[in-house]
């Protein structure tokens, strides 16, 4: 049976959302603790609370222009305001909302999908600058940690990168 679930890292106030970007966009946002140019405000960004449909869809911080894998602590009240105004991409038939959200297969470490999707929450617009300039509460590069973890799999020491992992629980909404 399928179904879907957010999985997340989160406390009372925060949530952890993750995103690959090249390293000028990294290294810039990292250093002044949000999102600077290059980023473009307003452009459609991709946030994703899973820590393993990220690595999967970066290919372990090594696909180009994806090099470095950024935890952005957000606002669950900015993340929950995006789920519930999302607009399913399946469901766009004219026009273009400013949040979409998709259901991918959540992945185990090879990347292998499970029996249960995982959320992505697209920003643009409005939202997008919202994710940028309310939203967020703090950025720190993780692509040491991708890395390591990453390392662990491919000597298939899958117990110590299932330690390594970020804790995601089931999120409320």
């Amino acid at each position: 049976m399928e179904y879907k679930e957010i999985r997340a890292d989160y406390d009372d106030r925060h949530i952890t959302v993750y995103q690959a970007y090249s390293p000028a966009i990294a290294d810039a946002a990292v250093a002044a603790g949000r999102f600077v140019p290059p980023f473009e405000a307003g452009r459609m960004t991709w946030i994703k609370p899973s820590f393993r449909w990220m690595v999967y869809r970066c290919g372990w911080a090594r696909k180009p222009g994806q090099e470095r894998v950024l935890a952005v602590r957000i606002t669950r009240d900015g993340f929950d305001r995006a789920v519930r105004d999302a607009v399913s991409s399946s469901a766009i038939t004219t026009g273009k909302p400013d949040i979409r959200v998709q259901w991918d297969p959540e992945r185990d470490l090879h990347h292998q999908p499970l029996d249960h999707r995982s959320i992505q929450i697209g920003l643009a617009g409005r939202a997008s600058d919202a994710y940028v300039h309310e939203w967020t509460a703090g950025i720190t590069d993780i692509t040491p940690l991708v890395r390591e973890i990453h390392g662990h799999v491919v000597a298939g020491d899958l117990d110590r990168a299932r330690h390594l992992l970020p804790l995601e629980r089931p999120y409320p909404l």
